[in-house]
């Protein structure tokens, strides 16, 4: 659809489970909304998403409370219990909705959906399709929906900074298809580009997930927190290919064993994920191996429950009933972004942020298992909702409570950071540049951190932006010059937090430190 010039209500920059679920919303409620996205619809992080989504859809043994619970605990003392109240309240709603819409999950022969465990999770809450291709089915119904109800599409648009004047966000500064910066403006801009597995080497993230949304919120002075938390996915096959194929939870729900080298099992399977990734590179480093070992040999019907992920084994020359799939642990998802209240609002009036680039304090330290999803569609909706009925601006409600009402200090509470961002305004390949900051992050501030290996990540990092081209030069520029930005205040955060919480871990602070039960907030 080609752009049209008509005033917007509403502008979603990014494709994702987020930024659809908000774009549909909004039509149905009147708004005139526009889709703004670096690639075509189609190209998200949620198209990766393999394992389902969390959400508590019967009345059998589970309950909201018990999801409730179990996502307190993957996030280690940092979740805000209201913000997940919400997710877990409203999440059934927003399934049956997206069903309501025409994704079609995966049922047994009587009709009835069917539910996966996945680790952190108490018992089986997880609706999936395709066995492993939620995301997949996901996009299909929201791309479908949005292109027969948005006002306004721009694909190939790649969008470089926000508009601020005034004090609030008016638009978004956007380098088109053709290499022309121009802006698309609107009185309200909802931030769902989220996904920054790019910044490490080894991700099974798609090469769009660069950091887009956070990083353009930090230079605006939009507060930022929690970004030291990226969660690392333990089972990524381990192979050339990338983005690595993600060899789901689900497999460890069914009786998937991780085995080390000898191969001795070594870790409770269904523990979260942080607990897994952690103690698998503890494992590689005391065995010297590049990767370790996931047997299926014993699930029953794998390529009926998982047709997708055997039919990547398949294209690898891997049989998952006979050979032992060789894993290792990959970025696989950024816990913290943009801070906002519990309706999506961020610290800059005009400016939302809902789905993984935001912080609205469902996931804490750690996100849990298949809660991505749902979050997207929850708080995604959520914004609108706000937009529709008039709302203007952030109130003291989540994560953003502490920065709003300090004096009244509500857990957790908040430590600011100070970050210098450097200028980019060199003139090397940024290709290159990006692959030589994966290997930085990788190495110096991946599963495993330490002051040593953090302060010569800043150095590098630094040294690297003096030779960035600046961001309006060209995508690649502007991708780099993200992960540059993302980057350099995740390596503060995480030599600030000398503790281990989570997916954070410090090697010189393997306890977890009551004193550090905070959120550490850029740009408060």
């Amino acid at each position: 659809m080609a752009p049209v010039e008509q005033p917007l209500d509403l502008l979603v920059i990014g494709s994702g489970v987020a930024g659809l679920s908000a774009a549909v919303l909004a039509a149905d409620l009147g708004l005139v909304v526009g889709v703004v996205t670096k690639g075509q619809l189609e190209q998200t992080t949620t198209r990766w998403a393999q394992g389902g989504v969390a959400a508590v859809l019967s009345g059998d043994p589970d309950s909201t409370d018990l999801h409730l619970a179990d996502t307190l605990a993957a996030g280690v003392g940092l979740c805000d219990e209201k913000a997940v109240r919400v997710l877990v309240d409203e999440g059934p709603g927003r399934v049956l909705d997206l069903i309501a819409r025409g994704a079609v999950f995966d049922r047994d022969e009587t009709g009835k959906l069917l539910l996966a465990q996945e680790g952190g999770h108490s018992t089986a809450r997880v609706v999936h399709a395709g066995g492993a291709a939620t995301g997949v089915e996901i996009e299909r119904a929201l791309v479908a929906a949005v292109k027969a109800t948005a006002t306004e599409l721009r694909e190939n648009h790649f969008v470089t900074d926000l508009v601020v004047e005034d004090g609030r966000c008016v638009g978004v500064q956007v380098l088109d298809q053709h290499g022309e910066n121009h802006q698309v403006r609107a009185p309200q801009v909802l931030l769902a580009a989220g996904g920054a597995g790019q910044l490490f080497a080894v991700t099974t993230n798609p090469l769009e997930a660069t950091g887009d949304g956070v990083a353009m919120a930090l230079r605006a002075g939009v507060a930022v927190a929690d970004v030291e938390f990226v969660q690392f996915h333990p089972t990524a096959l381990h192979h050339d290919r990338m983005p690595r194929p993600l060899l789901s939870e689900a497999l460890r729900g069914h009786g998937a064993l991780l085995r080390d080298r000898d191969g001795e099992s070594f870790v409770d399977e269904l523990a979260p994920r942080d607990v897994v990734s952690r103690a698998m590179t503890q494992r590689m480093f005391d065995q010297e191996a590049e990767h370790l070992w996931l047997d299926a040999t014993g699930l029953a019907s794998f390529s009926t429950r998982f047709p997708t992920i055997a039919a990547d084994l398949e294209k690898l020359g891997l049989d998952p009933a006979k050979d032992w799939l060789p894993v290792a642990p990959a970025a696989h998802y950024l816990c913290g972004g943009v801070v906002t209240d519990l309706q999506g609002a961020s610290s800059l009036p005009g400016l939302w942020a809902a789905g993984e680039v935001a912080c609205v304090g469902v996931h804490g330290a750690n996100r849990l298992a298949s809660n991505s999803l749902l979050d997207g569609m929850v708080y995604g909706a959520r914004v609108v909702e706000a937009v529709a009925a008039g709302k203007d601006g952030p109130e003291a409600t989540g994560p953003l409570a502490a920065l709003l009402t300090p004096q009244e200090t509500p857990r957790p509470g908040v430590k600011k950071l100070s970050v210098c961002f450097p200028a980019m305004t060199g003139s090397d390949d940024p290709q290159g540049l990006r692959k030589e900051l994966q290997q930085t992050m990788t190495r110096y501030a991946g599963v495993v951190r330490n002051e040593n290996s953090l302060t010569e990540a800043v150095t590098r990092i630094n040294a690297l932006a003096v030779r960035c081209p600046k961001a309006t030069d060209s995508p690649a520029a502007a991708e780099t010059a993200n992960l540059i930005t993302l980057a350099t205040a995740l390596v503060v955060a995480a030599l600030t937090r000398q503790e281990s919480r989570g997916a954070h871990t410090r090697q010189d602070f393997l306890a977890t430190d009551p004193a550090f039960a905070l959120r550490l907030v850029v740009n408060a």
